[in-house]
């Protein structure tokens, strides 16, 4: 395959999926939890609760992105309810892939309650395309997108900025350390070799098949350290962000400024706002997160949700 023109390629499309809900999923998870109560926190749930978004970040990929070949659900021996008795016409680009499937060789480190294992094995779905994008079950397509919007040339677009590592900024010097979404980056950036790091931002990412393929068979260390965690751990980098900088560092990217996104992650302005930001603001965006949908009040839960029935019909 040349990188030329990935637009005359195969796309397929890959999506991180769990139900959180499900007595089997949780029976599988207990006896893996230190402190059994964590299981029953707000905190801790909202990582695996879901109010059904995976059926439109299907829906949305399949109205926007009609030219995604192959899209590729990753879940623990669950199916979402809509699939199970899905009509051919209406799915039948979707399929469902076992996280055995994809530990294969690996089975030791299953099961796992931690995305990011489950992202360090996404390159190795059966027949998956060299190019593919990986959306969590919280992002969207809100608007009709492109092969050019994910990649150009046969290589990926990222969106995001360059930032300073938080150990060479000063006042973070003098504040407890987090590991969160930016940290997981900079522990990427790291391994690469980078003395500062490309943050991203919660869009659908762009990624190659053949990056990873090419480092982990050269760092199998570096695939097992990451994959070896049932939850989350602050040893742990991201996979997105590793591809991310291997691109930058060979050249084999592109940089976009705008992110074309809209991302909701708190649930607590008045309806109204929400409402001209879905409406209004949202005609400029190609891109739509919503973390934590599952704790915003009903009001707002049920205006989003019937917002994107009607987005996504």
């Amino acid at each position: 395959m040349t990188t030329k023109n990935a637009e005359l390629h195969t796309i397929d499309a890959v999506i991180l999926w769990v139900d959180g809900n499900d007595e089997n999923h949780q029976a599988k998870m207990l006896p893996y939890l230190k402190d059994k109560t964590k299981i029953n926190s707000e905190k801790f749930k909202t990582r695996f609760n879901q109010v059904n978004e995976i059926k439109f970040t299907i829906d949305s990929i399949l109205k926007f992105a009609p030219y995604v070949d192959n899209i590729h659900i990753i879940t623990d021996n669950q199916t979402p309810d809509f699939l199970k008795n899905k009509q051919q016409d209406s799915y039948n680009k979707v399929s469902i892939v076992d996280h055995k499937i994809i530990f294969k060789g690996l089975e030791e480190y299953l099961p796992t309650f931690n995305c990011r294992p489950i992202e360090s094995c996404l390159y190795r779905i059966p027949n998956l395309a060299e190019h593919f994008i990986y959306f969590n079950d919280d992002f969207f397509l809100i608007n009709d997108t492109k092969p050019s919007d994910f990649f150009k040339n046969g290589l990926p677009i990222l969106r995001g900025k360059w930032l300073e590592f938080d150990e060479n900024i000063f006042y973070k010097k003098f504040k407890k350390p987090r590991f969160g979404h930016k940290k997981i980056q900079q522990k990427a950036a790291k391994l690469i070799g980078f003395n500062k790091y490309y943050n991203f931002r919660h869009t659908p990412h762009p990624l190659r098949k053949s990056t990873f393929e090419k480092y982990f068979k050269v760092n199998e260390d570096v695939l097992i350290e990451n994959i070896k965690h049932k939850f989350r751990n602050k040893n742990q980098f991201t996979p997105q962000g590793l591809a991310n900088h291997i691109e930058i560092k060979n050249k084999t990217c592109y940089f976009k400024e705008d992110l074309q996104l809209m991302y909701f992650r708190s649930y607590n302005k008045p309806l109204l706002w929400y409402k001209y930001k879905l409406n209004i603001a949202g005609k400029r965006k190609l891109f739509l997160g919503l973390q934590n949908l599952d704790r915003s009040p009903p009001n707002i839960l049920n205006y989003i949700i019937n917002w994107l029935e009607n987005k996504m019909s």
